[in-house]
């Protein structure tokens, strides 16, 4: 018998159009495998067993279920994004436990191409942190489980690392897409301002918060990306040389990077370079006051989502990061210290193609209970480790996650491509060399 668990999303839709694999067989498959494991991975709040199998039989039973892109294939929600039917807790709480009357536009988008919702997986309280834990669950990273899967996608990067899903959907506002995919293994595009549906929260934390995919491979990730975009929102891209800056610097004063982490990227640079690239040192011209910059953005985006919540209800870390950002939303809303940034940017991107960094500065922090620890642990804990993401999101500009290298515990090491925007194609076209030449193994071994 055919196992579909740790296939790719594009071999399981290409079976299930071909009648060589039913939905059923493949999302009882994915349940079955995580029923057994999740226990010890906690990806998921709410697994959608039987409403997933029902979904799966309606997908069987569809006329065009030989054109569906995602045919068969099943998902993982964040639990930040609408599920019809489902409650839309955002790992609080504070939040109702009331059903979602209709999908969120990129879940919708998912269901219309053939994909199964199979569960809503855990975040942080208000998906504000990069590890993610609280009342609803801890989710770790299924290559380590002594370490967090990070966030604030965390669940769904830990059921795609696990082999629950063979890709699962979430965001990114300071990073929260591409932290969990280092941490995990996997690859991520963050797309640029108006490529995909956002409709994240309350605002989507001033227009940095982009849905996007997590995947196995750059194939799975641009398949997901082409369903989830507006029509003809992604540029094409030419093959050919790209000019590309690489950068071991920390963006923010005070906060270095490890030696996994930027060997990761070094060796990236080498094997772009014999793809027929070129490759220069260059660090891009982050202001001293990127720091105040990111936190004043970071708050002031919780101190929208937590308005009209109830203060009591949410934990102590989440309290004092909004009564902080609450001091920043006048001059946030105003956008001139990001039009500054993307001002400032716009002549080094101009001379390189794509920037090429490590996507993390060390490992990520042990899986305990950070929400019940304080504002300032939590601060430090996610600055320190995750320090080259949040830059490109106060652009609105495309950036990647993609596996590269190993950390001593055998957990995966990433390095992050940034480009301007539109250049979505071309981050793809780079990760897929990347891959081609350096692959990666692409689940965890939990069995």
């Amino acid at each position: 018998m055919t196992s579909w668990v740790g296939r790719t999303a594009t071999e399981i839709a290409a079976a299930v159009r071909e009648k060589r694999a039913t939905p059923r067989e493949v999302v009882a498959e994915h349940l079955e495998r995580t029923e057994r494991l999740d226990g010890r991975v906690g990806a998921f709040r709410v697994v959608r067993a039987e409403a997933a199998l029902a979904e799966a039989d309606e997908v069987g039973s569809r006329g065009d279920l030989a054109e569906l892109p995602l045919a068969g294939v099943p998902v993982a929600v964040k639990d930040n994004l609408a599920v019809r039917g489902e409650s839309n807790r955002v790992g609080s709480a504070a939040t109702p436990d009331t059903p979602a009357a209709e999908d969120h536009v990129t879940v919708a988008r998912l269901r219309a191409a053939g994909a199964v919702v199979v569960g809503l997986t855990n975040v942080p309280e208000l998906c504000v942190f990069g590890t993610t834990e609280g009342v609803h669950g801890t989710a770790r990273n299924p290559w380590d489980l002594t370490r967090t899967a990070g966030g604030s996608s965390g669940g769904s990067g830990a059921a795609v690392a696990a082999g629950f899903t063979p890709i699962a959907l979430g965001n990114d506002g300071m990073g929260s897409l591409r932290i969990p995919a280092a941490n995990c293994g996997l690859v991520t595009i963050k797309p640029g301002y108006g490529v995909v549906p956002a409709g994240i929260g309350d605002g989507d934390w001033f227009g940095m918060s982009e849905n996007g995919p997590l995947a196995t491979t750059v194939e799975d990730a641009r398949l997901m990306l082409s369903v989830l975009a507006d029509p003809d929102a992604l540029r094409p891209s030419e093959p050919g040389m790209r000019r590309v800056a690489v950068s071991l610097r920390s963006p923010l004063v005070g906060v270095t990077v490890s030696r996994p982490y930027a060997t990761a990227a070094r060796d990236a640079a080498g094997i772009l370079i014999k793809a027929g690239h070129q490759v220069r040192r260059a660090d891009p011209p982050y202001p001293a006051s990127l720091s105040t910059t990111s936190l004043a953005h970071w708050t002031a985006g919780t101190a929208v989502d937590a308005q009209g919540l109830d203060r009591r209800l949410l934990t102590r870390r989440t309290r004092v990061h909004a009564a902080v950002g609450r001091r920043f939303l006048s001059s946030v809303r105003g956008g001139e210290s990001r039009d500054r940034l993307r001002r400032r940017m716009e002549p080094f991107f101009e001379e390189y193609d794509v920037l090429l960094t490590p996507a993390l500065a060390r490992r990520s922090p042990k899986a305990v209970a950070w929400h019940e620890r304080g504002w300032l642990a939590n601060i430090l804990a996610n600055t320190t480790y995750s320090p080259l993401t949040p830059p490109w999101n106060l652009t609105g500009w495309p950036a990647m996650s993609v596996p590269f290298g190993t950390l001593p515990s055998g957990a995966p090491t990433a390095v992050q491509l940034v480009g301007r925007p539109g250049s979505e194609a071309t981050l793809l076209e780079l990760a897929e060399q990347l891959e081609k030449l350096h692959p990666w193994q692409r689940t965890a071994p939990l069995d």
